[in-house]
């Protein structure tokens, strides 16, 4: 298990008389907190920083972590509150057609500032209009699911874009992992960090990773990987409006609005509509 530093602990709540104020509960979050910090922590530079293998936990360390957090890692943005003492807040009604866009200002909160990062520095690299749209979108899916987060992304905007482009986000998952210093991708730090210093892909990774080197399109699912990486800054303001005829062109967005066109993803667009069903 992490060693927990308890002068830097209970500086960072804000001195001993502070701690003293909170309640049991309320301290078992912070140390929480604090555990995932030390575990997880994006902070700017922190995916491709040189910081020293010593620092990063193993595999084993990981898991040890488990128990320790009142969450699972691969639970939805929109479903879990991370922060200690948060609860989640009530969300902004959707209209009775959602569209893409939509989702972009009322669900996709956590991850739309880092995706439209990532579509901003393939379409500067001057790629192709569906790679772009892939870069976009590739993340989003986090709302929803972390989880094989390509697989579930690709599943969830097949019915509505390019073919190119839901293989790119499928599989830039597993290319992630592999670095390929040719295109420009390095393994990051960050992965590190959130699986262990000595973590080696499952099996399956490693057989999509052969599959879509040797398919005409790995380019673009490698190109999301590149555009992912360097996309955390804190401070950068994109806003979707550079692509806004992307979207209009590659695109399908159903005239019933997304989640009742009856398409095979459709019910993972109401989930992300209305997260508090209960069933």
């Amino acid at each position: 298990m992490i060693k927990i530093d308890r002068r830097d602990f209970i500086a960072s709540l804000g001195g001993a008389a502070a701690v003293a104020l909170m309640s049991h509960e309320a301290r078992a979050d912070a140390i929480e907190h604090y555990l995932e910090d030390r575990l997880y922590a994006q902070a700017e530079g922190s995916a491709t920083g040189g910081s020293a293998a010593a620092a990063f936990p193993t595999a084993a360390e990981i898991h040890a972590a488990i128990p320790t957090r009142h969450y699972r890692r691969g639970a939805g943005g929109l479903f879990v509150a991370t922060q200690p003492g948060q609860n989640v807040d009530f969300l902004a009604e959707m209209s009775a057609k959602p569209t893409l866009l939509e989702f972009f200002e009322k669900r996709f909160m956590r991850t739309s500032n880092h995706c439209l990062q990532s579509a901003n520095k393939a379409m500067q690299r001057g790629v192709q209009e569906e790679v772009i749209l892939a870069c976009l979108l590739h993340d989003t899916i986090q709302e929803l699911m972390k989880t094989d987060h390509g697989y579930w992304g690709a599943a969830m905007y097949e019915p509505y874009v390019p073919p190119i482009t839901s293989w790119a986000i499928r599989y830039h998952q597993a290319l992630r992992f592999f670095p390929d210093e040719a295109a420009g991708y390095h393994y990051p730090d960050l992965y590190h960090r959130m699986y262990g210093m000595d973590y080696v892909p499952p099996p399956h990774i490693q057989a999509a990773k052969t599959f879509a080197e040797g398919h005409e399109w790995y380019h673009a699912a490698r190109e999301v990987t590149v555009s992912d990486l360097y996309a955390f800054d804190d401070t950068a303001k994109v806003t979707i409006d550079p692509f806004m005829n992307i979207i209009e062109r590659h695109f399908k967005q159903p005239a019933e609005g997304l989640g009742f066109d009856n398409s095979p993803s459709a019910h993972m667009w109401r989930s992300m509509g209305n997260p508090d069903a209960p069933l």
